[in-house]
């Protein structure tokens, strides 16, 4: 069973923020999967998630919907995937999804309903977002394992202040 967070971020920035805080607290790598329709937040959840991570701002932070994949160097590195064209699980495993993940990045994915949750790690986090107006996002996040459930706890206190 895990602990579910829920709470709504006001503008695009205190988005980035919260993404901002899980990155601050992250002290190796994890998957972070992301769910919600277009124009939900999560790429700029990711911008938050990279300067957190401390991505150099010299970086555009970006969703990767024709490449597939892009990569960012930081504290941790950043690997941001959008899984909205795979049409299945064999694509992900086709494109190397899981030979990205380890102890050295962070896998953020955009899009993750493309795959079952029986294929996800069980250490990951969701991150599931709602638009509820232009700028309102509904945010409920989902740590799978303590270590994780920690991490969330720790970010959403830097967040809330």
């Amino acid at each position: 069973m895990t602990q579910s967070y829920e709470l709504t971020t006001h503008a695009p920035d205190e988005t980035r923020r919260l993404g901002w805080a899980l990155g601050k607290g992250m002290r190796q790598g994890c998957i972070v999967r992301l769910y919600g329709d277009l124009g939900s937040g999560k790429t700029c959840f990711i911008q938050g998630l990279a300067r957190g991570l401390e991505v150099p701002e010299a970086y555009d932070i970006t969703s990767p919907t024709y490449t597939l994949i892009h990569e960012y160097p930081g504290r941790l590195a950043l690997v941001h995937v959008d899984l909205y064209r795979l049409a299945d699980a064999m694509a992900a495993e086709s494109i190397g999804l899981w030979d990205l993940c380890g102890p050295q990045a962070v896998v953020a994915v955009e899009w993750a309903e493309r795959l079952p949750d029986s294929e996800w790690p069980p250490d990951s986090m969701a991150v599931r977002m709602a638009m509820r107006d232009e700028s309102t996002r509904r945010i409920c996040l989902n740590g799978y394992g303590l270590e994780q459930d920690n991490l969330i706890k720790g970010a959403l206190e830097l967040w809330k202040s």
